[in-house]
């Protein structure tokens, strides 16, 4: 699987962006999908995943109610609606794909290039 993240840019605090993530393979549609992310001098950590069918979604409780992830499995596609951006969701944002959301939460899954996004206070 090869992934492909886009939508990133530089946003004041309160704005909102919606990152896309497109994969190729035709098992697309057969892998959970997630979001991560890395700030500056931190780890990378996890921001929200959903579930191969869509119907689960999970989140860190830092974005819980602000970001929403969803995909579309017509078009390979998974979604990061990000609203109520405050300066520390700066970070570059990863998109991964695994079998399950396990895999994806020990960062074992595949990994597509970053995209950076920029909150200004």
């Amino acid at each position: 699987v090869q992934l492909q993240a886009s939508g990133g840019g530089l946003v004041r605090a309160g704005g909102s962006l919606r990152l896309s993530c497109a994969a190729s393979g035709r098992t697309f549609s057969r892998y959970a999908m997630g979001w991560f992310r890395q700030a500056p001098g931190k780890e990378r950590e996890f921001v929200a995943a959903v579930t191969w069918s869509g119907v689960n979604t999970y989140y860190a409780d830092s974005v819980k109610g602000r970001f929403t992830i969803s995909r579309d499995n017509g078009k390979n596609t998974v979604y990061l609606q990000m609203s109520s951006l405050k300066p520390e969701d700066t970070a570059v944002y990863y998109c991964t794909a695994g079998p399950t959301i396990a895999v994806l939460t020990t960062l074992s899954g595949y990994w597509g290039q970053g995209t950076l996004v920029t909150v200004s206070s």
